[in-house]
């Protein structure tokens, strides 16, 4: 179910709590199918506490560079648009019950956009490299898979850099990404057999 809602509202706050989104899947899908590391741990353990005491976390750590990459995301989308003769629409929150997802952007009917606004050495490399940024691809996939998009671009925008290379774009297709949406698929019933059993410990303490 899609939510038109402004991201970092109240509103939008609450339709997260207590599930897996794009944010995090990350930590979950790190070590394959191995154990779950702590970070792993340290969200299921979150995201328990939250769906039983109903209450929204506390915002979480922040540094310069995000807090640049909030400021800039505007500018970012707009070279977007404009680069690409499109209307970037509110990405809003796609609600799936246990699980969901809030892209920066929804493009026509079947895209997304994921923005990362960065430093110059930061997109040197994307456009080296010719890739997307591999530290944001399970949150790309799991967004296409919630969403249920056809296709995510990542958004590499650097305002430091010449005007006319201040973007860099790179498109993935969810029809090539069913062997990771299925990973994704035996990896979360594994994190929420996790949360099962933390709910139940604490339930159970007296």
């Amino acid at each position: 179910m899609f939510v038109d809602v402004d991201q970092n509202t109240d509103e939008w706050l609450a339709l997260r709590a207590g599930k897996v989104t794009g944010s995090a899947i990350a930590k979950i899908m790190a070590n394959g199918s191995k154990a779950f590391g702590e970070p792993a741990k340290r969200l299921a353990v979150d995201l328990v506490i939250s769906n039983l005491t109903g209450v929204v976390p506390a915002g979480g750590y922040s540094n310069s560079d995000m807090e640049r990459g909030h400021l800039e995301e505007p500018l970012a989308r707009s070279r977007y648009e404009f680069e690409q003769f499109c209307h970037v629409k509110n990405g809003g929150f796609y609600d799936n019950g246990v699980s969901g997802c809030s892209p920066d952007g929804l493009v026509g009917d079947d895209g997304l956009i994921e923005i990362k606004s960065v430093i110059p050495s930061v997109h040197y490399k994307r456009i080296k490299t010719n890739s997307y940024d591999p530290a944001y691809r399970w949150q790309m996939i799991f967004n296409l898979k919630e969403s249920g998009r056809d296709w995510i671009d990542f958004v590499s925008f650097c305002n430091s850099f010449p005007d006319d290379k201040k973007l860099f774009i790179h498109r993935l297709r969810a029809e090539s990404l069913k062997t990771a949406f299925d990973q994704i698929d035996a990896r979360l019933a594994k994190f929420f057999l996790l949360m099962g059993q933390i709910n139940k410990e604490i339930s159970d303490y007296v």
